[in-house]
């Protein structure tokens, strides 16, 4: 990691997903998340509903927005003089703009936060291309830009969604609290991608690891001790493998054991991605009506004030040269510089996957 530590970093870039923030974006966004993947008009219109059933408004920029002020306080609280720029893969604010406009502010180097804890292309591997690209856009002079390490078995992560699990739990019948099913959702992925997640020295299937580790912690945490791991927002063509099952797959399941209410905690999420509201609030939480069983969904971290610390904690870390502060035996991977892979062929060969946040 010595090559990748930037003792007195200038700045802090919050590097996230992007989404529409209106219905005349919906259609432009989607096509800026699937170009070049051969995705049909049809799929695209069909997930354009979900947004503008929503007023054509992805709930992601203005939390991402919520986050970058709860750590602009928390570094002040801290004493690091760290301005926070945000920028997106494929929406306004465009990272290859904010970069632009970093180095206009006379900005040289940068710490990098993404919006993702995990390991995997999607969750790492692609930010590393989004760095990459904007550099490239900008030229020679880009500033320099250091990706900050996943942390998906942080000890405040963890802290925060075991309380929303207590929290949402309180939200059942009295009756049914103490059966309730604990459930916890990530996102899919493609089987082959999900190999090819990590160094191959590491035997792949980095991301499903990490999240099945980080639903381990928080079980463990909240005193559950049998709970289910399954995915959702589930895209591309039916004749290739995701990660399953899908969530409203798994409450028929449930149903025909006899479950009548269940806990659904989205550990794949740092926030309310129009994923979550779409696929569990909206989806799940019809399904489970249909089948007479309570459903209760755990709230994302991203609004706790323990993940602004957080945030805080990973760039004191990289600053001092610390061990990370980690709970979980599931290898994660460190910092790294404009744009440099995690390791030797880390995730490679995958490929993008989704339809958007």
């Amino acid at each position: 990691m010595a090559d990748n530590v930037i003792r007195a970093p200038q700045a802090l870039l919050v590097l996230s997903f992007g989404g529409p923030e209106g219905p005349e974006d919906v259609m432009p966004f989607l096509e800026n998340v699937t170009r070049g993947r051969g995705v049909p008009r049809d799929r695209l219109e069909a997930v354009a509903e979900h947004y503008l059933h929503f007023g054509g408004v992805s709930p992601i920029n203005a939390l991402n927005r919520d986050i970058i002020a709860a750590v602009e306080g928390e570094l002040a609280a801290a004493g690091l003089d760290l301005p926070v720029y945000f920028g997106n893969r494929n929406w306004h604010p465009l990272v290859e703009d904010t970069v632009a406009r970093m180095a206009a502010d006379g900005i040289g180097s940068a710490l990098v936060f993404p919006t993702s804890a995990w390991g995997g292309y999607s969750g790492c591997l692609q930010y590393h291309e989004d760095i990459t690209r904007a550099r490239a856009a900008f030229g020679a002079n880009a500033p320099e830009l250091v990706k900050l390490r996943q942390y998906f078995d942080h000890p405040l992560l963890i802290e925060a969604f075991a309380e929303a699990i207590g929290a949402a739990r309180e939200q059942l019948s009295v009756g049914r609290r103490a059966a309730a099913r604990l459930v916890f959702t990530a996102h899919s992925v493609p089987v082959s991608a999900d190999a090819a997640a990590g160094p191959p020295a590491d035997g792949g299937k980095l991301y499903s690891r990490q999240v099945a580790e980080a639903a381990r912690l928080c079980a463990a945490a909240t005193g559950f001790t049998d709970y289910d791991l399954v995915w959702q927002s589930r895209s591309g063509p039916p004749q290739v493998p995701w990660l399953e099952p899908d969530i409203v797959d798994h409450l028929d399941d449930l149903a025909a054991q006899g479950v009548d209410a269940v806990v659904v905690c989205p550990v794949g999420f740092v926030s309310d991605h129009l994923e979550v509201i779409w696929d569990l609030d909206t989806e799940a939480a019809q399904k489970a009506d249909e089948l007479g069983m309570e459903f209760a969904r755990a709230a994302t971290p991203g609004t706790d004030p323990r993940f602004a610390k957080l945030v805080v904690e990973l760039i004191s870390e990289h600053m001092r040269a610390i061990e990370p502060d980690r709970l979980g035996a599931v290898p994660g991977y460190g910092c790294t510089r404009n744009g440099t892979p995690c390791a030797p062929g880390c995730c490679a060969i995958a490929r993008r996957p989704g339809t958007g946040n």
